[in-house]
């Protein structure tokens, strides 16, 4: 171990970008590695098929990868794609690197039928992972569904439209699993969408994809009241599937309401000092609805003085007070949510809706790929934000060096994570191929 804490002196620094060993963001090896045993760059050259005549068509599983790596270390624009051809990187990442302009070109040559053909990539990964350990097996599944509003800038960019929160951008409908953060399923849609459209048709695909990927035990679908739908509900139920999802207060459901009992209502001990909580339940269209009302009390009570009334419609039979707290943690979506936005979907980076609509279903893959490098190669660990995964094990600055037929990655000394690290890869490592 060398010590050496001299300082340099910044100002008379020579700086030259001339290392042709190094690979800035080093720790990307273990997602790559995990992505080789997944098998997903020969999955996407089989399942993703553009025309021969269309620009860009050739090399496609090479492309999605190129566009996977970089998302997993940041990437938002088509342009941070060329990070990846710096140094020694797009050896340590298996050879060719597509350029930028290759990448863009690629992702105009897709139409709506090929971003399904993504989408069909996204649920063969979800098998294969879930199959190496990162899956629920037989226990139970909870599943949240939810819409967001993906901001743009550039009132050219094909399908972005006003909608209900007045920002010009796209609405995706998203769902993902409560307990790991993986995204199971994701769908671009204009702006201006309604934030149920495609509900049942999501749904359809949602419960054929996570019967595919081999969840065997109970299953519970979260969803606020935008997604309220009588045909979701029926759909539901035949697949054998539990649901809690809000619904509005219009005069059927406000009218339910007013006819319970006042005593009736329970208190929400564990709810913060600063206001009140209290839960109550009746029947609606020959479904259980639960009702919670909230107000504020102590000082800040006039400024709510009056009940606020938040229900939403369950098949489920178990005690009130567990039903209704497990509904109040759906919100963990939102968590999802801010880490695509940080990442990849921070803005769409394209004029054409389905070149913008592929890099979305790539985006949530890429976010999975950080979730299964965790689940698999960390499994007993808390789950961390992608931003921590990615400083604490991906941005890690390297050198590829080579000593007689072997080649040796040279990382930081002394890391502060190196043993998360090592730990991970020889769990992946241990994973047989796909």
């Amino acid at each position: 171990m060398v010590h050496d804490d001299e300082h340099v002196g910044l100002d008379g620094l020579r700086v030259e970008f001339d290392d042709e060993r190094a690979v800035l963001d080093a720790g990307v090896m273990l997602v790559a590695t995990l992505a080789g045993r997944l098998g997903i760059e020969a999955a996407a050259g089989r399942l993703v098929r553009l025309r021969r005549d269309r620009a860009g068509a050739a090399n496609a599983g090479r492309k999605v990868m190129a566009i996977l790596f970089a998302m997993v270390l940041g990437a938002d624009s088509i342009d941070d794609c060329d990070v990846l051809r710096a140094g020694r990187t797009r050896r340590l990442l298996g050879g060719w690197m597509p350029a930028p302009s290759t990448l863009g070109t690629f992702l105009r040559a897709f139409t709506f039928g090929h971003v399904r053909q993504l989408d069909a990539l996204l649920g063969e990964t979800l098998v294969r992972a879930w199959r190496a350990g990162a899956g629920p097996g037989e226990g139970r599944l909870v599943i949240d569904v939810d819409s967001f509003v993906g901001e743009v800038c550039g009132r050219l960019k094909q399908g972005a439209a006003y909608g209900y929160t007045k920002v010009l951008g796209y609405h995706p409908i998203l769902a993902t699993r409560a307990d790991t953060r993986e995204v199971l399923h994701i769908r671009l849609r204009k702006g201006s969408a309604n934030t149920s459209k495609g509900m049942l048709r999501f749904c359809d695909e949602l419960i054929a994809r996570v019967t595919r990927a081999g969840a065997d035990g109970a299953k519970l679908l979260r969803a606020d009241s935008g997604f309220w739908n009588n045909k979701v509900f029926a759909r539901l139920e035949r697949a054998g599937w539990q649901y809690s999802i809000g619904v509005r207060m219009h005069t059927a459901i406000r009218a339910a309401v007013e006819a319970i009992e006042e005593s009736a209502w329970q208190t929400i001990e564990d709810y913060p000092k600063e206001g009140e909580a209290q839960i109550a339940e009746t029947t609606h269209g020959g479904r259980r609805l639960i009702v919670r009302r909230t107000r504020l009390v102590g000082p800040q009570a006039e400024l709510w003085p009056d009940w606020r009334h938040f229900a939403f419609l369950t098949n489920r039979t178990e005690d009130i007070t567990i039903v209704e707290s497990e509904h109040r943690d759906h919100a963990v979506v939102e968590q999802v949510i801010i880490e695509l936005k940080d990442q990849a979907l921070a803005h769409f980076p394209s004029g054409e809706f389905t070149a913008n609509g592929a890099w979305t279903v790539l985006g949530a893959l890429a976010h999975n790929l950080l979730r299964w490098t965790q689940l698999i190669g960390l499994p007993d660990s808390t789950v961390r934000a992608a931003r921590t995964l990615r400083r604490r094990l991906i941005t890690i600055a390297g050198r590829l060096t080579r000593h007689g037929r072997s080649w040796t990655l040279h990382l930081p000394a002394r890391w502060p994570w190196h043993g998360d690290y090592l730990a991970a890869l020889a769990r992946i490592r241990a994973l047989p191929a796909a």
